[in-house]
């Protein structure tokens, strides 16, 4: 007997400028291996609950592989942004095999002129760090560059769907 499972993080993404919708688009990425051990670690071996995980934006057209780690993450995250801390995921409560973000978006005010390739699910707060945090969880490049500018607004919603499969 066979039996699988398929996780995959759904990334959705909206650029809105001078209160309009600019542009929208959406792309499905894994969940690196460093992820994927943390949730079987919290969920099978005792480790540490992650309270909130936070998501980040990259400005460089990297595509994520599976090894990429919180410590090395392969890509340059976005600073440019208002908000002091990365937006945390807030999620509603799993139905039917998917949790998401889809009532609460993570949210990034702009403030200069840049290229955005993608983003990140992680496990701290801090802006431009990758030591302090144990795990990143998911990133995406949705394959081609969105250019921001000074007040534009980038919401991200964020869906992680596992399927059985036999």
């Amino acid at each position: 007997m066979k039996i699988a499972a398929t996780v995959c993080a759904f990334w959705e993404w909206e650029l809105w400028r001078n209160n309009v919708l600019l542009d929208q688009w959406a792309y499905c990425n894994k969940i690196v291996t460093q992820g994927l051990n943390a949730w079987l670690d919290i969920m099978f071996h005792g480790a540490t609950q992650v309270g909130t995980w936070y998501i980040l934006i990259f400005e460089n057209d990297y595509t994520p592989t599976s090894g990429d780690t919180y410590q090395s993450p392969g890509f340059t995250e976005c600073t440019a942004y208002d908000e002091a801390t990365r937006p945390a995921f807030n999620e509603g409560a799993a139905s039917n095999g998917t949790i998401n973000n889809y009532a609460n978006p993570a949210v990034f005010s702009i403030n200069a002129t840049k290229t955005i390739y993608g983003a990140a699910l992680v496990s701290d707060s801090t802006k431009g760090d990758s030591s302090a945090g144990p795990y990143m969880f998911s990133a995406a490049n949705y394959g081609e560059g969105k250019p921001v500018e000074n007040g534009d607004t980038l919401k991200v919603k964020l869906a992680i769907t596992v399927t059985s499969t036999t």
